[in-house]
């Protein structure tokens, strides 16, 4: 099982920052994620969620119980004098990869959980842990089962406006269940949650709102050959990692092409329907899921992904470069195979391509998609 994390925000209007905050701390056999909504808005309750899943997020890594977390919480953040409510509230989500659930609830909406495409009622216990009434459950998910946390900006969203008593979480849930299949990943889900809440404050939001998702699947994995092995008599190996690999297939750079290209009995033709004046076109061949050439394309690949880590935006064009960063962030699990052998056209001293230009570029991209949350390794041949 592969648990798949995703979360969006919105400030409320007129506030830079948003007054609820996301933390997800992964370990080899789970994954915690908190989601924490702090008292009004702006950068006081940005500051009290921030603290809150730091607090939560930390300790549950380092094996606290519950009623330490609770405890602890309460020193850090005592209750207003004025409002007599918590200064942050929380939800917490821990799931196994053997599919085990545990979710603890104050005074946040209830969690969504989807399985089988709809939303499945969850049995809550109450409990009162130094004066604070706390939610959990306990219960088993299954592969395609989705988690879906929540701050009460969501099911307030439209209150007094275009719905008289808001969106409310009988509205969500129906939303939720009625959602374009296939679900490409928990950030999908999690967006469109979150522009669905804002078209109902027309562009206004009265309140912070945040989404957390987590979604139960099996890892999506790709293996990137990014030119030939140092060696000629390693070119087998790099043909047979390649065969061995269950995902995606991609290969940057001719010669590397070529390569397999003989092994298979097979010609790469050239897709030449859009031609792209900064990207050379893309290659075709069978058993390959993508073909494309070496550091120019892997360069502007680097660049489209540094824009996305900005925006969330993927690049819309059709073009190796392009079509490599779509793989790269639908993947969770990525394999770079880098041969380091030089092409002899890159050692004309007027061209700045050559060999540590590749290492370097491949490495700016690995670091991009671990900071996202991707498992990258890399290996040398």
């Amino acid at each position: 099982m592969f648990i798949d994390t995703g979360w969006s925000s919105l400030p409320k209007f007129g506030e830079e920052l948003c007054g609820d905050n996301v933390e997800v701390v992964k370990t080899d056999d789970s994954v915690v994620a908190v989601l924490a909504d702090g008292l009004g808005s702006g950068v006081k309750a940005n500051i009290l969620s921030k603290m809150t899943v730091k607090i939560i997020a930390t300790m549950l890594e380092k094996g606290a119980t519950l009623e330490e977390v609770v405890e602890t919480i309460g020193d850090t953040l005592p209750i207003c004098q004025i409002r007599h409510v918590a200064y942050s509230t929380f939800t917490i989500i821990q799931a196994k990869k053997n599919g085990e659930i545990y979710i603890v609830e104050f005074d946040n909406p209830s969690t969504f959980f989807l399985h089988g495409g709809q939303v499945a009622a969850v049995p809550f216990r109450e409990t009162e842990i130094f004066g604070k009434k706390i939610k959990e459950t306990r219960f088993q998910a299954a592969m395609g089962d989705i988690l879906v946390a929540v701050s009460d900006g969501i099911i307030h969203a439209g209150i007094g406006g275009v719905l008289n008593l808001g969106w409310q979480w009988e509205n969500v849930a129906d939303y939720l269940q009625r959602m374009p299949k296939p679900i490409l990943n928990a950030k999908s889900v999690s967006k469109r949650l979150l522009s669905v809440s804002d078209e109902l404050y027309a562009g206004h939001p009265g309140d912070d709102a945040t989404v957390m998702v987590l979604q139960i699947r099996d890892p999506r994995t790709v293996t990137i050959a990014v030119g030939p092995p140092k060696s000629k008599e390693d070119d087998q190996i790099l043909i047979e990692k390649l065969q061995a690999e269950n995902g995606k297939k991609v290969i940057c750079g001719g010669t590397t092409g070529t390569i397999v290209a003989r092994y298979f009995q097979q010609e790469i033709s050239v897709d030449i329907r859009e031609m792209d004046s900064e990207v050379p076109p893309i290659g075709v061949l069978p058993g390959i899921d993508l073909v494309t050439e070496g550091i120019i394309t892997l360069s502007k690949t680097l660049e489209y992904l540094e824009k996305s880590h900005l925006s969330g935006d993927i690049p819309a064009k059709h073009n190796g470069a392009a079509d490599l960063t779509k793989i790269l962030l639908e993947s969770d699990e990525i394999r770079f195979l880098v041969g380091r052998a030089i092409n002899p056209a890159h050692q004309n001293p007027d061209l700045p391509l050559n060999l540590g230009l590749k290492l370097q570029v491949v490495t700016e991209i690995s670091n991009i998609l671990a900071q996202i949350g991707k498992q990258v390794t890399i290996q040398y041949l």
